[in-house]
């Protein structure tokens, strides 16, 4: 590589002090391995020192709207510069859940039955008319939250149908319109999948356990909140049910580099498909740099692989 890499962090959304927290862990990463890294939050700055600087590679750990909408990779193929993970087009269809899920139900894979509604017209058709429907045709407990965005902001687990309407504005305030889904009970786990040097492999699945029943923001990234077990507690057929489907998700949306499913594993083997991460969180708490020590993986010799990965690759041509 000619330079150093760019790691970008940060940014103006709900889940800033995440993708900061990201941020520094790859960018430590790195350096333990020999990368030269600097990174660069996401303003007004950043690209003229883009610009200036010509980092060799561009590694987004951006979380939420700006860094998972594909319109900063967008960016950054105008500049013409490399960069780790999915295109732009990849992204939309990930970041926005019913598009993603219509997507893999057409391609076979199982998500929870579901509807989205927009603001505008909950409340214009009437809010509790609209509920009880939901509550006929889903059951419950059903699973509330907003279309875009991650980190769980926003999520409600709801048990009763008086508790639905402030699910509804829960997830409303973090966005315009809130997807409704049956909840699926079984065990709960991410398997992420990375193309370390162009070639695909799924890691281990990690499964969730946290403290209060409910895997919320407080829950993971408050260390010692949740029980984590790499490799999950899974039979060996479901094991790799999980792993294939995650495999799939991952090509059924055109995502490249590194991705993470977040998958139930129900009691009779079904694997259920909750949605697909296109930009991972890499903390502490974060569930693919479990899975790469669960398989014997540096994390620093990882994200190089992906780095020289995405170097090799060159610019994506707008």
């Amino acid at each position: 590589m000619s330079g150093p890499v760019a790691v970008l962090a940060g940014g103006l959304s709900h889940e800033r002090d995440v993708s900061l927290r990201s941020g520094r862990r790859v960018a430590e990463a790195l350096r333990a391995v020999g990368v030269d890294v600097h990174v660069l939050d996401v303003d007004a700055a950043l690209v003229a020192t883009l610009r200036t600087e010509r980092p060799s590679v561009v590694f987004p750990l951006l979380h939420g709207q700006a860094g998972e909408d594909g319109a900063l990779r967008d960016v950054l193929e105008l500049l013409g510069l490399p960069y780790v993970g999915a295109t732009p087009a990849a992204c939309r269809v990930a970041f926005d859940k019913p598009v993603a899920k219509a997507v893999l139900a057409a391609a076979g894979l199982n998500t929870p039955d579901g509807v989205a509604l927009p603001h505008e017209t909950f409340r214009e058709l009437g809010a509790a008319i609209v509920l009880e429907a939901i509550v006929e045709r889903l059951g419950l407990p059903l699973v509330v939250k907003p279309t875009h965005g991650g980190s769980a902001l926003g999520v409600s687990v709801v048990h009763r149908l008086e508790d639905l309407p402030t699910a509804m504005v829960a997830a409303f305030s973090y966005g315009d319109t809130a997807l409704v889904e049956r909840f699926v009970a079984g065990t709960e786990v991410g398997v992420a999948v990375v193309e370390p040097r162009g070639r695909s492999r799924v890691l281990p699945p990690v499964e969730i356990v946290p403290d209060g029943g409910v895997y919320d923001y407080a829950a993971r990234y408050t260390a010692g909140t949740t029980e984590f077990f790499a490799p999950a507690r899974l039979s060996e057929p479901a094991e790799q049910a999980a792993m294939e489907a995650a495999q799939r998700a991952h090509d059924v949306l055109g995502l490249r580099d590194l991705s993470r499913s977040d998958l139930v594993v129900a009691a009779d083997g079904g694997v259920w498909i909750l949605e697909v991460n296109a930009a991972p969180g890499m903390t502490e708490t974060s569930l693919l740099p479990q899975a790469a020590a669960a398989a014997g993986l540096d994390l620093g010799e990882l994200c190089r692989d992906l780095v020289e990965t995405a170097a090799a690759r060159g610019p994506d041509v707008t």
